[in-house]
């Protein structure tokens, strides 16, 4: 017997492998474990090309349909886009109308009246001087970002006249956290036309809550407040003494933390052992975590609302969400030895004390301060037994298609943009909301012309100071329930305040019954809020 003869060695030769292989063409199959099966009849072959097709055809029809289904028009109006939700409240007859109602552009403030605190912002495109004098492309009010810091009393009749010298997309001025008439809110496209270059827009409002508040632009604001269109607006109570109050607004200008327009450390002379309040404003888009180091602090006020017996805080630190606003009291340590030193991210910091007094280095606090529970419980003017309306607020990530653009989008109740919730109110309404953030990324609700009270963070109710907000930070797993009193009549915004997120989409709307609004997004001014 030959090596050819044996099949192990055969199937190992390449000769042998060879000549099996020219045996098998053509060969019928011997029907054994290893034999192929019956050729395919070629109507199957057909059939399975024009379904694959078909499938295909289906699937860019529909991917199609979708494209074309989310371009929005030129122009639309907020009180057309979307669907009401009426938090099980009283649903008026024909449900969602507006037609003939009150229009926004009547909701004004005081038409008289010499004002307390007057001034005149001019808005400019350009460059911004930093105070370390780095020059960055942006925007300026009266020449400087941030703009001038406005101070009034409660009670003050206060003007402020925009005007708008070279910024191209057109300018408006939004009084984040302050509750003022509709028409004044200063959102492009809902409360008023953005100002074109030009042209000028008079604001006129009483303020009537004491606290630490700030302006910005609400046209195309993901880009003019990140280029330095905004300032401070700060409340006193009537008859207060004028202690030491400083203003530190966070911000970030191409890359750089600044605190008041100054990287790096900032200097204020402060004597030791009298309390600085230090009225912290987070301009950015994301969380702002500050710690302060060489002497304990107290958060004094949150979103312009004071708390309730807040203690001294030692080893933690405090998470400001993007729009939000934190007034700290710190004192330098007695005997002029020291300073205190409060921490703003990024080699920003704010250090405060006598001149030459030693700094501290910065603080790196391992736990934040809960709110939920610091300070102790006040009193409360919301009846929180009832409530007329009961809405929910679930924030998620879909793919899909927003404008005709695919990608990857923040929906709000399961709805991609302009399909999103208009939660309807009456005047007078108590509404508790819901907000649960399943998105995986955290954001900062905002809800124009109100202040909320939070009731619970995922289903802990709140035990320490009464915590009003206007700007919450919901982080991914979080649910919160808030509670308002519906009594500033008008169209608000509701959205995420990490700008670039609204600018996606992530927006809703608190209307009240029988209000409407003359403005439109686009149009022929261009208004684009966010």
């Amino acid at each position: 017997m030959t090596g050819t003869d044996d099949p192990a060695e055969r199937s190992s030769s390449p000769a042998g492998a060879d000549k099996a292989a020219l045996d098998t063409v053509g060969a019928p199959p011997s029907g054994g474990a290893e034999a192929a099966g019956p050729a395919r009849p070629r109507w199957v072959s057909q059939v399975l090309r024009w379904g694959a097709i078909g499938l295909s055809l289906v699937l860019v029809g529909t991917l199609g349909y979708l494209w074309y289904d989310s371009r929005l028009p030129s122009s639309y109006s907020v009180m057309s886009m979307g669907y009401a939700d009426y938090g099980g409240g009283f649903v008026p007859a024909g449900g969602h109308q507006h037609a003939g109602g009150v229009s926004v552009a009547t909701l004004t403030g005081p038409a008289s009246g010499t004002p307390a605190v007057s001034m005149s912002l001019t808005a400019r495109a350009g460059t911004v001087t930093l105070a370390s004098g780095e020059k960055v492309s942006g925007y300026t009010l009266n020449g400087s970002s941030p703009g001038p810091e406005i101070r009034a009393t409660v009670g003050d009749l206060v003007q402020v006249d925009l005007v708008n010298e070279s910024v191209p997309d057109g300018v408006a001025l939004h009084w984040h956290g302050v509750r003022v008439p509709n028409a004044e809110d200063g959102v492009a496209g809902v409360t008023q036309d953005a100002v074109p270059i030009g042209g000028r827009h008079t604001y006129r409002f009483q303020v009537l809550d004491a606290g630490t508040y700030w302006y910005h632009s609400h046209q195309v604001s993901h880009e003019q407040v990140k280029g330095g269109l905004f300032g401070a607006l700060v409340v006193l109570p009537p008859g207060s003494s004028s202690g030491p109050d400083v203003v530190a607004q966070v911000h970030t200008y191409d890359g750089r933390r600044t605190v008041q327009g100054a990287t790096g450390e900032r200097r204020i002379v402060a004597a030791a052992g009298v309390a600085t309040r230090v009225r912290v404003v987070n301009t950015d888009n994301g969380p702002l975590r500050v710690s302060v180091a060489g002497a304990p602090y107290r958060v004094l006020a949150v979103d312009g609302h004071d708390l309730h017996s807040p203690g001294p805080v030692v080893d933690q630190g405090l998470s400001i969400a993007a729009g939000g606003r934190a007034d700290l009291e710190v004192t330098p340590p007695a005997g002029g030895g020291g300073a205190v030193r409060v921490d703003l991210g990024a080699g920003s910091s704010l250090v405060l004390g006598p001149s030459g007094a030693a700094v501290p280095a910065a603080a790196t606090p391992a736990s934040l301060l809960d709110l939920l529970s610091y300070g102790t419980p006040g009193p409360v003017p919301l009846d929180t037994s009832r409530f007329d309306r009961d809405f929910s607020l679930t924030i998620d990530r879909w793919p899909g298609f927003v404008d005709g653009r695919p990608g990857l989008f923040w929906t709000m109740n399961g709805h991609l943009y302009p399909d999103v919730p208009m939660f309807m109110v009456r005047e007078g309404d108590m509404v508790r909301m819901t907000i649960k953030n399943d998105s995986g990324e955290v954001h900062p609700m905002h809800l124009h012309g109100h202040t909320a009270l939070v009731l619970s963070r995922d289903g802990v109710a709140a035990s320490g100071s009464p915590w009003w907000t206007d700007s919450l930070d919901v982080d991914e797993g979080e649910t919160y329930v808030i509670a308002f009193r519906a009594d500033n009549p008008g169209i608000w915004m509701d959205h995420c305040h990490n700008l670039p997120h609204a600018a996606d989409g992530m927006v809703a709307h608190l209307a009240y019954e029988g209000y409407t609004t003359p403005y439109v997004i686009g149009g022929n001014a261009d208004n684009e809020p966010e």
